[in-house]
């Protein structure tokens, strides 16, 4: 693909943008916001489409699992570039974009006393998300001690060890959506957007009277 990419990824504080063509980077920026991207996101995405000029080929978001307000921010203004410049749009899960090795676990917390993992190989997530309690997850852990691992959360989960703290790199994405052939990319063009859920929405319900 001699065209330019961008990637927008903003599934947790730390948001980033980046442009790459044929493999070469064109811009990066990132950005860090507790609250919501919203904010921070329209200045460097301006530059990051000034740097792509009129050779933007197609836009990849980061759809998480992660902040739900953010990969929903990433996914409305990658739509909106998508619609003004008539380039395609693909969503990719942020977990392949932890690191550059082919094969790697990774570690996440789930909320409400759950942790998930799953196996990055070769750019894809490998089947669904699995959820382990406490003890469950240091068993899993003591299965795949030697093997590279990562979480991008800000705390580590249970306090474990031998997995490292990094965040999703939009280059990293934009390379990987840089390696799908045309067929490929047609049918994720076609797949609506959304960020990847952990668990079902937990509602509240309103306590009777």
């Amino acid at each position: 693909m001699t065209s330019a990419i961008l990637a927008i990824e903003l599934s947790t504080p730390t948001g980033q943008l980046a442009v790459v063509r044929n493999g070469e980077v064109l811009f990066e920026s990132a950005f860090t916001s507790n609250r919501s991207h919203n904010s921070m996101l329209y200045a460097p995405l301006a530059e990051a489409l000034t740097a792509a000029g009129s050779n933007l080929g197609l836009i990849v978001v980061g759809t998480g699992p992660g902040s739900y307000t953010g990969v929903r921010i990433g996914i409305a203004a990658a739509h909106g570039i998508a619609l003004s410049r008539k380039v395609p749009v693909i969503g990719w899960s942020s977990l392949t974009a932890l690191s550059s090795l082919e094969n790697y676990h990774v570690i996440g917390d789930a909320r409400r006393g759950k942790f998930y993992t799953t196996h990055v190989s070769h750019g894809r997530t490998e089947g669904a998300l699995v959820l382990h309690d406490d003890a469950g997850l240091r068993a899993w852990k003591e299965t795949t001690a030697d093997e590279p691992c990562f979480t991008s959360d800000a705390v580590m989960p249970l306090g474990l060890t031998g997995v490292e703290s990094v965040q999703p790199s939009a280059v990293l994405l934009a390379r990987l959506a840089g390696k799908f052939d045309g067929s490929e990319l047609e049918k994720l063009a076609a797949v609506e957007l959304e960020p990847i859920y952990i668990t079902e929405a937990f509602i509240t319900q309103p306590k009777k009277k």
